[in-house]
């Protein structure tokens, strides 16, 4: 993978996140890839013959750093705000990047699970989280984004591993196959 992208994942905090019924559908993306409520990793790794997980950034987060959004996502009305850890990584296929991928994970979320989420590494987050005993999302956001990467499609979703929530937000590199080519 040539290109840094570690600049780009600031588009995240623009993008106008929208009910899964109030977005507009652009011609070219593949709603089926959007709203997709299993795992985006197994799907990708079926397009191509290994795909990975580069990490960019792994930290805490401070409670005090997420947006309204996140919060409402991640944690009840009137429940206590707490710092999370933040992954972000491009999703490459035969080391092609296809996705950013932002997951912010409650402290809480953390503990007491089969999986160590922290040490997850270079594996695609979704191919760990949907092999958990309980897995849900719901919440799902999508959003759209003409940025210095072009014209981009974006979800964004509470995924529930043995009932704790953990928020990902992925946008849609131009070469995914999200994208109809004409």
């Amino acid at each position: 993978m040539k290109q840094d992208y570690s600049q780009h994942f600031n588009i995240f905090a623009r993008i106008d996140w929208q009910q899964v019924q109030s977005f507009h559908f652009a011609d070219s993306f593949d709603p089926d890839w959007l709203l997709e409520q299993g795992s985006l990793s197994r799907l990708f790794s079926k397009q191509c013959h290994q795909l990975t997980a580069h990490l960019v950034n792994q930290r805490i987060l401070p409670a005090k750093s997420l947006t309204d959004f996140q919060c409402s996502m991640l944690f009840a009305r009137g429940a206590v705000i707490e710092e999370c850890l933040l992954r972000e990584v491009v999703l490459a296929a035969d080391d092609i990047p296809w996705l950013l991928g932002s997951t912010l994970i409650p402290r809480s979320s953390l503990s007491d699970e089969q999986f160590d989420l922290t040490s997850q590494g270079e594996v695609p987050l979704g191919l760990t989280v949907f092999q958990a005993d309980q897995v849900a999302r719901d919440g799902l956001h999508l959003g759209k984004i003409d940025c210095e990467l072009g014209n981009l499609a974006a979800r964004s979703s509470r995924l529930w591993m043995n009932q704790k929530p953990m928020l990902v937000a992925e946008l849609f590199l131009p070469p995914s196959p999200i994208y109809r080519k004409d």
